[in-house]
């Protein structure tokens, strides 16, 4: 029964499917590794696009729209809203650090382009087995009817299933205060107790040029430190660089936007 099924599916088809299922795994996995949040957000939809080219491909038109509509679009939406709250700094530079990058990925989208337009294309060519019967009536008449009939046991587990998922997702985050909030005089006596940074943690920016909450303070021998920083920054990699060279780089540009702004004042005055 695999030979034969096997043997029914075109050469058009198992190129589509390897190529498409390449992409949409690495999408998966790029989703979780990726560290940046745009990028895992764009990888998501890259995933979700080509889950709709395989629904229209093979004649699902119902499911391919609802996947474009509802989760490429609404869901990517909240990932959009979501990215937009973490932010995005500058330390996320546009600068081109491959040469020919944006040739390669030109020459990407064109192939994708030609390889989802031959796929939906094969749909309006021939017809897939089993299709004619399952949409005799109508695709989302057929969707439905299989949906209400067939598989209306496995369809309410399902959504049983999803329902109680989220239910659980919210009651483990979920952490009910059962003692009483410390107090800033009881943190601190606690710190003095343990010998645990027993003053506070020194705030950002000191012996710095600047005071951000992303630029880490210096100790006396000019070597950052890391305590004067948030672990988030940290982890995120959006610590501006404070090194003497960095310091001295900013030094020197404040030193030429000077002098650029008295000449100005004195071509002014002469004027």
């Amino acid at each position: 029964m695999s030979l034969l099924a096997a043997s029914a599916t075109s050469t058009g088809e198992a190129v589509q499917f390897w190529i498409l299922g390449t992409v949409a795994v690495l999408g998966a996995l790029s989703t979780v590794l990726m560290k940046k949040a745009v990028h895992s957000a764009l990888c998501l939809a890259a995933t979700m696009i080509v889950l709709a080219v395989f629904y229209l491909a093979n004649g699902a038109y119902f499911l391919g729209i609802v996947q474009i509509v509802v989760y490429t679009g609404a869901i990517m939406m909240l990932f959009l809203f979501v990215v937009m709250l973490v932010g995005v700094t500058a330390a996320d530079s546009l600068k081109e650090t491959l040469k020919g990058q944006r040739w390669l990925a030109a020459l990407a989208a064109l192939g994708f382009g030609i390889l989802l337009i031959s796929g939906i294309g094969q749909v309006g060519i021939s017809q897939f087995n089993g299709l004619a019967a399952a949409n005799s009536g109508g695709n989302v008449q057929g969707l439905a009817a299989l949906i209400f009939t067939k598989y209306v046991f496995a369809f309410e587990i399902t959504g049983a299933l999803l329902i109680t998922a989220t239910v659980g997702a919210m009651l483990l985050t979920h952490r009910e205060r059962t003692e009483r909030a410390s107090t800033q005089r009881e943190l601190a006596e606690k710190r003095v107790r343990e010998n645990t940074h027993v003053p506070p943690l020194p705030a950002p920016g000191v012996y710095a040029r600047h005071n951000a909450v992303d630029i880490p303070g210096l100790l006396p021998d000019g070597t950052p430190s890391e305590l004067t920083v948030n672990k988030t920054l940290r982890e995120r990699g959006q610590i501006r660089d404070v090194s003497q060279e960095a310091l001295d780089d900013l030094k020197a540009l404040e030193q030429r936007s000077t002098e650029r702004l008295g000449r100005d004042r004195e071509e002014e005055n002469a004027q």
